[in-house]
């Protein structure tokens, strides 16, 4: 829904009394000496989904500089743009932990609280607040690794300034469970209108509370498969998204004050006076929409002069020169700018994803779904995905059905091609993207060895803390129990727990 200037103003104001600065000091970011008393929850509630679709700041480094680039939707010349290259960069790789535990965790564990306290709000409340913090943390922790959790966002409430570091498996375990017993608390009331997703429909978020767990049960589907199994069947016998008008996202305007802007298109969306020229659509990406037949590439990218053409990854200004498809930036397919406007929704999990989450369980004979009937749904409802973003983009039936026609599922290459489709489905969720890459392994990415990178030629498997966190006890000891050394840039090379392709 779009969020009216009225309810931005007050909200601003309501939320901005408990902004701490933007210094990388955990103590100030974890704790609040001006938390504001009685904040009403629907305005606490909103704030935190705004700022967990985020700002330029997180959006632009780790969503895009890095993210987008690792797992090859993306491509750029530009050398700060250093996910295409794998070199490091200390505050691009910590962008979105700085912003999570200062405008994200400290403020939903007070809400919360809040509510946990029963003096105002009702049970539906603390059930969606519940599921929307573990959107929180299970994004932190496929990016970071073990990061702190159970203690997290307490430094006003318990006078905790530094939080111990959880292991992912502990963070994983209580996310599942958070999310069980959540979805068991959405019954009447709610947040209402201040839900900026599901406008309080809580139908809805209980397909969205089991979507979630079956994307974080079969995230240990190569690690622990005997939890991911019984989540994934705890999810599906839920209730799972299964159409195009379950999708979660948030809406976005141009204002007022930028507090409602999509991050990404506050990168690139030049219309609007932004606009990051530097990325182009790459040719993992384009050679394969291409390869197959399929009608989103027109969605996805803008064809330059001579057609579509996607840029290799790894390539910078000189190496160009030696490309025999294209040696200028403009040779090179810019992204759809109807896809990264200021005004665009923020994806946070599709239908389309949910259902090929669930084929995937069919094909690994964790459920008795048909895995072919599956797949075909969670493609067409990818491809209708994008209307949400402009009503101009859409997909025929009768050309998704030729597409499915000429790429039929294969069992034997099922969980290959559901890989693939999965990518494609969260092109632009490029957190969610870079995550399902390494724990399925598909698609098959060939990566980039260039001059500098500090991976050894090979895929980064996460970003790095930020550096202000060395020597202090909590993070000195989640070092150790992760094997990482004292140089940060050396950490994008080390797999999380969960990651073992």
């Amino acid at each position: 829904m779009k969020l009216t200037i009225y309810k931005i103003v007050i909200l601003l104001g309501a939320m901005l009394l408990f902004q701490t600065s933007c210094d990388d000091n955990f103590a100030e970011i974890n704790t609040n000496p001006q938390v504001a008393i009685n904040i009403d929850p629907g305005f606490q509630f909103s704030w935190v989904q705004l700022r967990t679709s985020g700002g330029r700041y997180e959006n632009w480094r780790a969503g895009l500089i890095y993210s987008s680039m690792m797992n090859q939707h993306m491509a750029a010349l530009c050398g700060y743009w250093n996910g295409d290259k794998y070199t490091f960069n200390g505050g691009y790789n910590s962008s979105l932990f700085d912003q999570a535990y200062r405008e994200q965790v400290k403020d939903m564990q007070d809400l919360i609280n809040t509510l946990e306290q029963g003096e105002v709000g009702d049970q539906t409340m603390l059930g969606m607040a519940r599921i929307w913090r573990v959107v929180i943390f299970h994004r932190l922790t496929d990016l970071y690794g073990d990061v702190p959790y159970s203690e997290a966002g307490l430094g006003a409430i318990a006078g905790i300034d530094f939080p111990k570091y959880d292991t992912q498996a502990f963070i994983y375990a209580d996310m599942l469970s958070e999310l069980e017993a959540a979805i068991g608390q959405l019954g009447s009331g709610g947040f209402g209108s201040a839900d900026l997703m599901f406008g309080g429909d809580v139908a809805k978020w209980k397909k969205f509370g089991n979507s979630l767990m079956l994307r974080l049960g079969m995230r240990l589907s190569e690690v622990d498969a005997g939890t991911a199994q019984t989540f994934v069947s705890k999810a599906i016998a839920g209730g799972i998204m299964t159409d195009n008008s379950d999708d979660a996202f948030l809406e976005h305007t141009n204002g007022p004050e930028g507090i409602n802007r999509n991050g990404i298109g506050e990168v690139l969306d030049k219309a609007n006076g932004f606009g990051d020229d530097c990325p182009r659509l790459s040719a993992t990406l384009v050679n394969g929409l291409q390869a197959s037949g399929d009608p989103r590439l027109d969605i996805f990218g803008i064809p330059a002069a001579g057609g579509h053409n996607g840029l290799p990854n790894g390539l910078d200004a000189t190496t160009i020169q030696d490309n025999p498809t294209g040696t200028d930036i403009n040779d090179f397919d810019r992204i759809n700018p109807l896809l990264v406007t200021v005004s665009t929704p923020m994806m946070f999990m599709t239908s389309a994803e949910a259902q090929l989450l669930a084929a995937e369980a069919a094909v690994r004979g964790w459920t008795s779904g048909d895995a072919a009937s599956l797949y075909n749904k969670g493609v067409t409802n990818a491809m209708k995905q994008w209307q949400h973003y402009d009503a101009s983009l859409v997909i025929e039936d009768a050309t998704i059905d030729a597409y499915l026609a000429a790429n039929a599922f294969d069992a034997a290459n099922g969980l290959e091609q559901i890989g693939w489709e999965y990518w494609l489905a969260t092109f632009l969720n490029e957190y969610e993207a870079f995550a399902n890459l390494r724990r399925s392994g598909f698609p098959a990415l060939t990566p980039v060895n260039y001059p500098g990178n500090v991976t050894n030629g090979q895929i980064p498997k996460r970003l790095a803390y930020p550096s202000g966190e060395s020597g202090r006890a909590p993070f000195e000891a989640a070092k150790s129990a992760q094997g990482l050394s004292n140089d940060f840039s050396t950490y994008m090379a080390v797999p999380v727990w969960w990651d073992v392709n």
